[in-house]
């Protein structure tokens, strides 16, 4: 019988502690945008369909006509191609620069480079769109079971340093 009120109140005892913490807690704004500080950025880290992916394909290699070539590829997979350009030669596969609008749409595009473009990330840039500079070291875009792979490996998108992440709409 003592055994039992012992056990009993044990029992009560741990209730108790566990209730007392989880009212206590401090932590529970942790990594969302109630917690930001002043002037953070508020990072938009929605993994995006490719339809709703807007991005700037900008040529930085020596070959003539390498961005419209790309970016008919991502007109084909959905994108929707902005404008084809060029840019500063670079010697990376690519370079994706975004804004804080863009971190889950850049998280997207990563996959096409399988986790091999330089992220370039401003935080004070205000639009969603995605500029895709393709450098020297740039082969072809993965293909559709390459993508899923590498998204499965890099994971959700999360918000870069500086930034907080976006309250869900």
């Amino acid at each position: 019988m003592r055994a039992l009120v012992v056990v009993g109140l044990l029992a009560v005892l741990a209730l108790t502690f566990v209730v007392i913490a989880v009212v206590r807690d401090t932590q529970g704004n942790a990594g969302t945008a109630a917690s930001c500080p002043d002037g953070w950025p508020l990072a938009d880290v929605t993994l995006r369909e490719t339809k709703d992916v807007k991005i700037n394909v900008l040529n930085a290699t020596d070959e003539a006509g390498r961005a419209a070539t790309v970016a008919d590829d991502f007109r084909n997979r959905k994108f929707q191609v902005i404008k084809v350009g060029n840019a500063k030669a670079i010697n990376d596969v690519a370079m994706l620069r975004y804004g804080p609008k863009g971190v889950g749409s850049a998280h997207l595009l990563s996959a096409y480079f399988l986790d091999q473009a330089t992220l370039g990330y401003d935080e004070k840039r205000t639009d969603d769109t995605v500029d895709v500079v393709l450098g020297a070291a740039f082969q072809q875009l993965a293909t559709t079971t390459e993508v899923n792979q590498s998204l499965g490996d890099l994971g959700a998108p999360e918000a870069p340093a500086g930034s907080c992440p976006a309250p869900k709409k």
